[in-house]
């Protein structure tokens, strides 16, 4: 599914933005030399610091990639100072927004922002100076430099506005950040003032205009504009928007780096340096000499003279995984701590580079291709591993060709990253699962956006006859039923938002609300308090999956057979239910829309006992040599 509902947060992770700050390092001397300037000058965050007020004892990360305040800030920052310096004594106007975001988008990453801010200041019992402090001090080592820019430009602001007692829609609306087009309402996330959030937002601008303290900034250029760099520039923007790694050294579309579309979305390669050598091939000469597939099982028994994958993998029925989704396919997840100040510190932003560089989905993780023990939460179980279980000789064959908003019209671009050789690579397992964006959207006239049945059709045989013309033969497609949404609001509305848990004042039903008015809500026809749009956009939903169901039935391909299944949304609650759990768990914490860790695990278990019942040859057989392939080649090589 979308994750446009913190688009604002995870600045929409575009190659506009991704391709500058991969060039980080080029600027960083120069950030750090005015982080110096600032600190050492009498400035506010310098007296913050002195005052004693700041965190003690946290010690910053020395990635490079920075941590969700950066991802909140950073492209604002980056499009701003890519134009020219910030004059004194003026806010940086509306069109200095940066690329790829909306005014709504930045409106919420600003909401968010500025009440994490106010929350660690109530938290910690500090100033509002000393909290800004504090959550710098969180920050990355090498990219604390941003944050003290940004502290300069915009902490006096919001820090005078805070104190005076604005809450975050008026500090962003007064900044802005959040702007009103005529006619349209004013959008805010919490209860508005007593005064109304007009009046509160005339009052804070006046409080602004009279600022004793403006703030400028300097200016960098846009590093994309340096010939050395254009170049690379656009190899990046290439590899990133075809969902390819960004390290692949040979071409065959595998990777030894693990993000940026690296092995946690690939089996990662074992050569990158050989185009012939890569998971999911058939074994050249048996792997005599050397692993060509990557599972790990190569050389000769001494004993007899046959090759190990000879021995062990003939006949075996050796098989890929491949997934065909959307965000909730490749695992999209916000930790909670990340915006939970009860619980913030620098620890909760350690695999912040690791998301980023993900794209905020941990695909590793996922349902269908996860591989590595769950750090955030639940448990890892998931199609690949349990094949891997099934015959050791599918070890890391599996790819995850999913992207944030997949659905059945861009699925049809996306799928030619695929890598399947015809005539050498074992089969494969494809899941076609775009579970909402097709039905999902954040337009006022959402219905009038959704995909309509013959569009369906369309796009999904388009996806079928590619596959066709890709896959080897005896390979499986299962298509996968749109999700019953209406799931998330009947579970969520009237809970608690991390964000509104220290003091009890964001429901997920604000959230939704505040996202549907600035039109970047995930999904208009759900996440509302209309229950007739809700059950609209369902029964468009299930027109959809019975199109699936009707392609399933009726439509035959050279070298796959197709089946359907349904969303095992149902039965996954009541297996949770069975465990003691509670329905709102299953659903991400953060976004309140996408499937949780503990969802993607028991989704995993209905989705393979399903199988073993109706398509038992779709997961082949089992492999009789696993025990002796474990004891001689132990992980295989890991993951």
């Amino acid at each position: 599914m979308q994750h446009e509902l913190l688009r604002g947060v995870s600045c929409v992770i575009n190659a506009e933005w991704l391709r500058q700050l991969l060039w980080f390092k080029v600027v960083s001397h120069s950030l750090r030399a005015r982080r110096a300037e600032l600190l050492t000058a009498p400035s506010w965050s310098h007296q913050a610091s002195r005052s004693g007020t700041a965190a003690t004892g946290m010690r910053a990360s020395r990635q490079i990639f920075p941590n969700w305040f950066c991802i909140l800030w950073l492209p604002f920052l980056l499009r701003a100072i890519s134009c020219s310096p910030l004059p004194a004594a003026e806010l940086p106007p509306p069109a200095a927004l940066p690329s790829g975001l909306s005014q709504g988008q930045t409106c919420v990453g600003c909401v968010l922002v500025v009440s994490v801010i106010e929350q660690l200041a109530q938290w910690h019992n500090s100033t509002v100076k000393a909290a800004v402090e504090r959550l710098c001090n969180y920050i990355p080592e090498k990219l604390q430099g941003f944050c003290y820019v940004l502290a300069e430009v915009y902490g006096p602001h919001i820090a005078e506005l805070i104190d005076r007692e604005m809450n975050a829609d008026v500090v962003c609306h007064s900044l802005r950040l959040c702007k009103q087009d005529p006619g349209q309402l004013l959008c805010h996330l919490y209860p508005p003032p007593k005064v109304g959030l007009s009046a509160a937002i005339w009052k804070a601008k006046r409080i602004l205009k009279n600022s004793k303290d403006p703030k400028s900034t300097v200016g960098f250029p846009n590093l994309c504009a340096f010939p050395p760099l254009d170049d690379l520039c656009e190899r990046i923007k290439y590899v990133l928007s075809n969902k390819l790694p960004f390290e692949d050294f040979d071409g065959d579309k595998f990777s030894t780096f693990p993000t940026l579309r690296g092995y946690h979305w690939r089996g990662r390669d074992c050569d990158d340096k050989n185009t012939t050598v890569y998971p999911g091939r058939r074994p050249d000469n048996w792997d005599a000499k050397s692993d060509s597939n990557c599972n790990g099982i190569w050389g000769v028994d001494p004993k007899d003279g046959i090759p190990y994958e000879e021995k062990f993998c003939k006949g075996a029925d050796s098989q890929g995984v491949v997934l065909l989704g959307d965000s909730a396919g490749a695992h999209f997840h916000i930790p909670p701590e990340w915006m939970t100040v009860t619980q913030m510190s620098a620890k909760s932003f350690a695999n912040l580079p690791m998301a980023f560089t993900d794209e905020l989905d941990w695909p590793q993780f996922s349902e269908i291709t996860g591989f590595l023990n769950s750090t955030i939460g639940g448990w890892t179980d998931s199609l690949y591993l349990r094949l891997r279980r099934r015959n050791r000789c599918n070890h890391r064959d599996l790819q995850n060709i999913s992207q944030n908003g997949g659905s059945s019209r861009n699925l049809l671009r996306l799928i030619k990253s695929l890598a399947r050789n015809q005539l050498l690579d074992n089969p494969a397992i494809v899941i076609y699962a775009t579970i909402g964006n097709d039905v999902c959207n954040g337009n006022k006239d959402t219905l009038a956006h959704m995909t309509t049945p013959k569009e369906m059709f369309s796009n999904v045989m388009q996806a079928l006859r590619y596959l066709d013309s890709r896959l080897p033969n005896s390979s499986h497609v299962i298509l996968t039923g749109l999700v019953d949404g209406r799931f998330l609001w009947d579970n969520l509305h009237n809970r608690y938002h991390p964000l509104g848990q220290l003091n009890r004042d964001v429901t997920y039903s604000q959230l939704y609300t505040f996202l549907n008015c600035l039109q970047v809500s995930p999904c208009s026809g759900w996440l509302t308090a209309n229950e007739t749009l809700r059950n609209l956009t369902s029964e468009r939903a299930l027109q959809l999956s019975n199109v699936l169901k009707e392609i399933s039935r009726t439509q035959k391909f050279a070298n796959f057979d197709v089946f359907y299944m349904d969303f095992p949304l149902k039965q996954t609650a009541e297996e949770w239910h069975r465990m003691g759990g509670e329905p709102w768990q299953l659903i991400e914490p953060v976004d309140g829309f996408h499937p949780s860790q503990i969802a993607a695990a028991l989704g995993t278990s209905v989705t393979w006992q399903k199988a073993l019942r109706e398509w038992p040859q779709v997961l082949g057989k089992e492999n009789p040599f696993n025990d002796q392939i474990e004891a001689i080649f132990k992980d295989q090589g890991g993951h």
